[in-house]
Formats: C-alpha cells, sequence, structure tokens
C-alpha cells in the first residue's frame, strides 16, 4: 500500500487566486493607466493636427504647473499654534525645591 495525501493535489485553487488577483489589479489600474496613456494620445493627436494648439497646451500646462507650486507654497507658510509644553515624566520621586534629589 503505498500512502497517499487526504487530498489530491491539484493547482487550481492556487491559479484561481492568483487570477482573481491578477483581474482586481487591472480593474483597479485600468482607469488611471488609460487616462494618462489617452491624455498622451490626445495631446499627440492635436499636436500632429495643428502645431499652434500643441504651443498652447504647453503654455497652459506650464502656467497649471505654476499655480499648483504657488498654491503649496503660500499653504506651507501658515504656522500652527505652537502646542504646550508639558515636560518629560520622572520615574523617581520628585526633586525638592532646591532641584536636587532628596536623601535617602
Amino acid at each position: 500500500m503505498t500512502a497517499s495525501s487526504p487530498r489530491p493535489s491539484r493547482p487550481w485553487g492556487t491559479l484561481g487566486a492568483g487570477a482573481a488577483a491578477l483581474a482586481a489589479c487591472a480593474v483597479c489600474c485600468a482607469g488611471p493607466i488609460l487616462a494618462v496613456l489617452g491624455g498622451i494620445g490626445v495631446t499627440s493627436a492635436i499636436g500632429a493636427l495643428w502645431m499652434p494648439a500643441l504651443a498652447v497646451l504647453a503654455v497652459a500646462a506650464g502656467l497649471g504647473v505654476l499655480a499648483v507650486r504657488r498654491r503649496s507654497r503660500a499653504a506651507s507658510c501658515h504656522t500652527a499654534a505652537v502646542p504646550a509644553d508639558l515636560g518629560m515624566p520622572t520615574l523617581g520621586p520628585p526633586p525638592d525645591e532646591a532641584g536636587s534629589r532628596t536623601a535617602r
């Protein structure tokens, strides 16, 4: 008699889990990837059809980058309220008024 495992060895469960993970990743990442590639494609198509439009899009993109950088720089200049200093906790008995530990 040969010893057999209680469960037959079938890779379908592992392959099914891998296929489900692959499908979930594809569904999750498809939108942003298509948006980036679509934006590049539309810009290329407009530039190929009418060259001045590509210059207008480049200037608009540059102005957009400058506006975002200026907004983030202005937001970083605001200061928050300073938190109260609570001091460090001590594990020993509190010091006397002279600042030294009490004699034992």
